[in-house]
């Protein structure tokens, strides 16, 4: 008798996604590489064919599509590649503290081993609960962490059972194409169906919007600003809403206060605050105020005091409600010789005490820029970080060795993300407990997403068997 090859099979499973996308009139991929096409229309066609075939994969077959995924992200000179490409094209952040972040989404993003079955049985019989794909999602992924979003994005939803579409930063196009046609080989060489992840040439709105309305895309992931995830959560299908925030870092009196300004520093500057969930202000009660700001300046901080230069920057980097897009993610030396200041080698943050209602303190700058807030007392601080969080619910980050008021702060603020005692990079699973993600569901809920949580939960009954108690 002659027995097939497993190999064998996904061969012939590949010759039929690509027969059905041909019968579609759906173009294969372009000739620059696997899983970019011209229109969005074909993008979906060929992610559907790619879910439909992937239906007939085990679990350990995702499963080891997924170390495909970990295993390309993670080669040396992909890291190096992502990183440098990332910074060029974008303009944003720095090289090594993106390397850290691809690296973390390739490692510490879950795969299968996060869908979990529920079972009851009793004299009815067997229910289970399973973990079932949606079938394909469209994903939507900032500037700020293109590459990042994509590995993690990528390994939950293929772990989950799904294909993805991918709709790009426009500003990140090419470095997006570069890594889904990487992943999209490596997958092809592991004998994944074809097109499991796919994208679109040239990004833009209408493109994203034609994704948003496609009949073929059951699911819809934005990580980005809250235009993008109002359009999602108004589309009518189930959606996942990572948006902005503007993180809060309280610093009472019993903070160890060396630790602390290392902490916030290192937070703040990390991709040159690029993350929506880097500290963006800070707020110290007045006794350790002075002590906090000198201690920053040993790790790369460098103080703005006077009012005149301070004003110069707010109009160099503030537009109204909104930070000025071609200061977003620079460095803090060029960010201060655009106002006339040489900064010493190895100035990381740009800090600056003002008042409250101060425009650094009001808008999300997204670039190495931190406020400080000097309040009287803990109590103040706290009601100030509740009110510059601005609702988000995203992350706050606070500094104390009082776990009463940690406590208090955390039920007050209700973000999604509380860091206590860290650098709030933590919060995200980089030197801190916990996987890592680059799509933070506040808005919905999800909170800091996985697998589970780009799959569906569906209950199977069986009715008066399998109950041998």
């Amino acid at each position: 008798m002659t027995t097939i090859s497993p190999e064998d099979v996904r061969r012939v499973v590949a010759q039929v996604v690509q027969a059905t996308l041909a019968q579609a009139g759906a173009p294969a991929s372009d000739p620059g590489g696997d899983g970019v096409f011209a229109s969005m229309d074909a993008a979906v066609t060929a992610a559907d064919a790619a879910y439909r075939a992937y239906l007939d994969c085990s679990l350990k077959d995702r499963a080891r599509f997924v170390q495909v995924i970990r295993d390309v992200a993670l080669k040396p000179e992909h890291l190096e590649h992502m990183a440098r490409a990332t910074v060029e094209e974008t303009g944003m952040g720095n090289v090594a503290d993106k390397i850290a972040k691809n690296r973390a989404a390739a490692s510490f993003t879950p795969g299968t081993e996060d869908l979990i079955t529920q079972a009851w049985s009793g004299d009815d019989g067997l229910t289970t609960v399973e973990i079932s794909p949606y079938g394909v999602v469209g994903a939507i992924t900032p500037t700020t962490n293109p590459t990042e979003t994509v590995i993690n994005n990528a390994i939950g939803m293929l772990a989950a059972g799904n294909a993805v579409v991918f709709s790009p930063h426009p500003r990140a196009t090419k470095v997006t194409h570069w890594l889904i046609r990487e992943l999209n080989r490596g997958l092809a060489d592991a004998g994944a169906p074809p097109n499991l992840i796919t994208t679109v040439t040239e990004p833009s709105i209408e493109n994203t919007n034609a994704m948003i309305g496609h009949k073929l895309v059951r699911m819809l992931v934005a990580t980005g600003g809250p235009g993008i995830v109002k359009a999602v959560l108004t589309s009518g299908k189930k959606a996942i809403g990572a948006g902005a925030g503007n993180p809060p870092a309280l610093v009472d009196t019993t903070a160890d206060i060396v630790k602390a300004a290392k902490d916030i520093v290192d937070g703040a500057s990390f991709d040159n605050n690029l993350p929506c969930t880097a500290e963006k202000e800070v707020l110290a009660v007045a006794g350790i105020a002075d002590l906090l700001k000198f201690e920053m300046l040993k790790h790369g901080a460098y103080e703005l005091r006077d009012a005149a230069l301070i004003a110069r920057l707010a109009d160099l980097v503030v537009d109204g409600r909104h930070a000025v897009t071609d200061w977003v993610g620079k460095d803090a030396t060029a960010i201060l010789a655009a106002i006339g200041v040489d900064a010493p080698a190895g100035t990381r943050l740009v800090i600056a005490e003002v008042p409250f209602d101060h425009p650094f303190v009001r808008v999300e700058l997204m670039m190495p820029v931190l406020p400080i807030v000097r309040v009287r007392d803990l109590a103040e601080g706290m009601d100030k970080a509740v009110i510059a969080e601005h609702g988000n619910r995203h992350t706050a980050i606070m500094h104390s060795a009082d776990v009463n008021a940690l406590t208090k702060l955390a039920k007050r603020i209700q973000t999604t993300i509380f860091v206590k005692n860290g650098p709030s990079y933590a919060g995200i699973g980089i030197g801190g407990e916990g996987y890592c993600t680059f799509t933070i569901a506040g808005p919905t809920g999800e909170g800091l997403t996985s697998a589970k949580n780009f799959a569906r939960s569906r209950r199977c009954v069986l009715v008066g068997g399998l109950n041998v108690r």
